[in-house]
């Protein structure tokens, strides 16, 4: 049993109690950072005079050493090891002896595991946020293509205005360019280096924290000692991203679902993207949008058990706090191959545009045209709203749409209606007409689109 304290003890721990307490099964994960923060650590004891110049240069050839034969699989990470600090430790002083003993120097396991998991959060961040930019990319591209690709908006599931595909798919990219604002704010806020506040009051060693901090790509040193190494904001704060973030994938997913259901057949997913039945030749299934769906719950839990392991925990360091690990790597994990598979499942999808035409004319998506060509016309509202009412109730009974109505028919039921009431009810018409900004309309449309196009390039 490799372990880093032991003097204090008189006999070895229980093995069921060291198997519980050890963490290199999980926090292996973060070899490379652990190896980087040590090197940043051990270049600023040579330069506080600490160490020698010669101290130095042996301990870094030995770290080096170490990363390059675990990246080649000549040494494996084993549970002999409590944890990834004893695995780097034990072995840099197999490989040089006695100057290995002094890499902890100024330091401990509670502001090496807090570097280590920060610089690993802010890696994961980095690949997130490269995820998000991908979607967006290919949200927009749909967006441009499908600026007159009509289709029925919906409310409560219902069918409710004629829209865009290109306007639908605009909502979810600003849902997904507001997460990719919160991984900035994240990583932004989270970008201070916890070296050198030791176990939790610093240490009487001349450290110099900004040289370490600048080393690692920090701002700067954080502020406080207690409250660095007992820091778990930062992985809330992702955890709820990536909440966020997969509660908006399994929403698009659910409607993705719909859209390649039979009764719909707006989409078609790419075979890659979709599996069959074991006993029914026909079935097409979306089990990726299905799967994203599913893996949200996972990534909510991985929150929840955060925010309840820290809920209790005084002031500094707890061993609690080793439960930061396994369910944020795997939220982390999740949420990259969720937004991964996505975007390629989304790029891929046929769509059907004629279909979805045909849907937003049978729905009485322009029955709130028709209203508003009434008002147009000198009709209080309240009454052209219970005209319209009328004229729907008349449709269905005949199982026609409103465009199908005679102008006889319209008459009988207003007098008001001319002619021109077909063009105020076309879907054209219905659409195009919205030119506000956030609207369907092309005009509207043109503009969110130049918008999000300078959006693009600026990240």
């Amino acid at each position: 049993m490799a372990q880093l304290w032991g003097g204090r003890f008189t006999k070895e721990t229980d093995q069921l109690v060291y198997n519980f307490n050890a963490s290199v099964s999980f926090d292996q994960k973060f070899y490379k950072e652990d190896i980087e923060g040590s090197m940043a650590h051990v270049k600023m004891l040579a330069a506080a005079g600490i160490l020698t110049e010669a101290e130095r240069d042996e301990i870094l050839d030995g770290l080096n050493g170490i990363l390059e034969d675990v990246e080649k699989g000549t040494l494996q990470i084993t549970a002999e090891y409590e944890d990834i600090h004893s695995f780097v430790e034990a072995n840099l002083i197999d490989r040089i002896g006695d100057t290995g003993k002094k890499l902890h120097t100024g330091r401990s396991r509670n502001d090496q595991v807090a570097l280590d998991m920060r610089l690993y959060t802010r890696k994961e961040i980095d690949s997130l946020k490269e995820l998000v930019k991908e979607l967006l990319a290919v949200l927009h591209a749909l967006m441009k293509e499908h600026m007159d690709t009509y289709m029925p908006g919906f409310t409560h599931l219902q069918k409710a205005q004629p829209i865009t595909l290109a306007h639908h798919l605009g909502a979810y990219m600003e849902m997904f360019k507001r997460d990719y604002g919160r991984l900035c704010d994240i990583r932004e806020r989270m970008n201070y280096c916890p070296l050198g506040a030791g176990a939790l009051a610093g240490t009487t060693y001349p450290l110099d924290r900004n040289m370490t901090a600048e080393l690692l790509n920090f701002k700067g040193p954080a502020l406080n000692s207690i409250d660095c190494v007992s820091d778990r904001d930062y992985l809330i704060e992702l955890l709820g991203c990536l909440s966020t973030v997969m509660m908006h994938l399994s929403r698009f997913s659910e409607e993705i679902i719909i859209w390649n259901s039979n009764e719909y057949r707006f989409v078609e997913l790419d075979d890659a993207y979709s599996t069959g039945s074991s006993i029914m030749p026909q079935k097409k299934n979306p089990d990726i949008a299905e799967l994203v769906r599913g893996k949200t719950g996972r990534v909510y839990g991985a929150l929840m058990q955060m925010l309840t392991t820290m809920k209790g925990i005084p002031l500094a360091y707890n061993k609690d706090m080793q439960e930061d690990k396994e369910f944020a790597f795997d939220a982390m994990d999740t949420a990259k191959g969720c937004l991964a598979l996505f975007t390629g499942m989304i790029k891929t999808m046929t769509v059907n545009k004629e279909n979805m035409r045909e849907s937003a004319k049978k729905g009485f998506t322009n029955a709130t045209d028709a209203a508003d060509y009434l008002v147009n016309h000198g009709v209080p509202f309240r009454d052209a709203h219970g005209i319209v009412g009328r004229l729907v109730l008349y449709c269905i009974e005949k199982d026609i749409a409103l465009e199908d109505m005679s102008l006889e028919e319209y008459k009988k039921i207003s007098p008001v209606f001319e002619e021109d009431i077909y063009e105020a009810i076309s879907l054209e018409t219905c659409v195009e007409k919205r030119e506000t900004i956030g609207a369907p309309g092309r005009k509207a449309m043109e503009q969110v689109i130049a918008i999000n196009e300078e959006y693009l390039k600026s990240l």
